[in-house]
């Protein structure tokens, strides 16, 4: 049992993704921020020079299931083609979500 009044933080988890595909210069770096920030999700997502698509984010299990599998279709002008993600050990903060160029 807990005691009254613990702040104990809730479960965190951090996900490192490579999405490939039709993924770069279709709006995806800008689709990725803004459901992450609207889920709670720290963390960040950059193109890669080998046209792939990398995104490092943490949050509560739950909300971050959800923006795996919005990650997953990518906005309407993308076409993901491979969906790679790994469970990350945290060994920095990750501060608010945001493009990285």
């Amino acid at each position: 049992m807990s005691a009254v009044g613990s702040s104990r933080p809730p479960q965190t988890v951090r996900r490192h993704c490579r999405i490939r595909g039709q993924v770069q210069m279709v709006g995806f770096r800008a689709f990725a921020t803004l459901h992450a920030r609207q889920l709670g999700l720290r963390g960040w997502v950059r193109n890669t020079a080998a046209g792939e698509v990398e995104v490092l984010a943490e949050g509560p299990p739950a909300p971050m299931a959800e923006f795996l599998g919005l990650l997953q279709c990518g906005p309407a002008a993308a076409q993901v083609t491979s969906f790679q993600v790994s469970d990350e050990v945290a060994e920095t903060e990750l501060g608010d979500f945001s493009p990285v160029p």
